[in-house]
Order: C-alpha cells, then sequence, then structure tokens
C-alpha cells in the first residue's frame, strides 16, 4: 500500500543532511556567484541540504515509522565533492552537483530507498544525483560562472519536515541520527 495522498496527510517529509556552517557558506557562496535572472529565486542558506530520500505527504501516525526507518540505518560517514553547476530544467532550478558518489553515500541512498519501500513507500530509485538546490524558478539554461569546488565531510543524515510558506519552503529538522559504522551493514 503506498502511503501518499489521503485527507489525514500533514507532513512533508524527506531524509536528508543538512550542512555545518563552514559548508553552508561554501555553498552561499556558490549560489552568490550566480548571475540571478529576473524572476528566479535563490534559495535561504538555512534550507541548504543534501536529499537522500523524499517521502512526501504523511500522515501523524506514520512519522514514527519513518523515524524508525532513519534509526535503523548504520553507515560510515564520507567525504563528498561538489565540484559543479548544473541547470535542470524541468523543475527549473540550478544545483551544486557531485559528480562523483561515495560508496557509503550510495549504499545508505540505497538501504533507505529499500527500508521505505518495505513499508509501502515506493519511491522514484532511477539514479542518485547528488545536489544542493541554490535558485529556484529558473525558465532558461543561464550561463554559469566556473564553479568553485568544496567538500563536505557528511557526518549525520536528518528526517526534515517541508512546510510551504507564501513564498518558498521553509526546512525543519524532525529527527537526526549520526553516521557511524556500529555494525556491519552489507
Amino acid at each position: 500500500m503506498i502511503r501518499t495522498g489521503g485527507s489525514e496527510a500533514n507532513w512533508r517529509l524527506f531524509f536528508a543532511a543538512a550542512p555545518s556552517a563552514p559548508v553552508r557558506e561554501q555553498i552561499g557562496g556558490a549560489a552568490a556567484a550566480l548571475a540571478v535572472m529576473p524572476g528566479a529565486e535563490l534559495v535561504a542558506r538555512s534550507n541548504y541540504h543534501m536529499t537522500l530520500a523524499f517521502i512526501g505527504e504523511v500522515s501523524t501516525a506514520q512519522v514514527d515509522v519513518i523515524r524508525q526507518i532513519g534509526a535503523r540505518q548504520y553507515f560510515t560517514p564520507f567525504r563528498i565533492r561538489f565540484d559543479a553547476y548544473d541547470y535542470w530544467p524541468k523543475p527549473q532550478v540550478i544545483v551544486a552537483a557531485a559528480r562523483t558518489v561515495p560508496a557509503a553515500l550510495e549504499h545508505l541512498w540505497q538501504h533507505l530507498h529499500a527500508d521505505l519501500e518495505t513499508h509501502g513507500w515506493a519511491l522514484d530509485r532511477k539514479r542518485l544525483r547528488p545536489h544542493v538546490t541554490l535558485s529556484r524558478k529558473v525558465e532558461q539554461p543561464p550561463m554559469l560562472p566556473t564553479f568553485a569546488s568544496f567538500e563536505w565531510q557528511v557526518t549525520e543524515f536528518s528526517l526534515m519536515r517541508s512546510v510551504r510558506t507564501s513564498a518558498m519552503p521553509a526546512y525543519t529538522v524532525v529527527d537526526a541520527w549520526p553516521l557511524l559504522d556500529t555494525r556491519d551493514n552489507t
């Protein structure tokens, strides 16, 4: 059974990694280097994150199950290098992208998606594209500047909630777990 939609759905959730303050500054520098076109909006620095699994709308009763899924993940911390801008026309966004996916990130992503599927959340698992959204509502492919690459040491991940406001969504952490290799996860 797919657990989305319905009248009791009032939480919009996703698993993500949130950057530390120094990494948030580097992401902000990448965003500041963009020439934002009229109508486009830069993402608020407080909203920077790397999505691991977008769940969508769920009921309040389902939040505990999703928290349990997060708590069951045991993987090592990893370092990821963001090294390019990318423009995605369908969602109309500019992102900071990582061309190389660390094995630990790939494993975490696969296990989160598999565990969510076993509980009825069928998510799109085409491929992992690590990114941080920098700008939204970008209607045309822009001229992108040279990207000043940066590395991010990911040591924890979170369950996050998206709340729509009149402007852009605001994200809050519902729960967080450290990345610790404390059991065999193969």
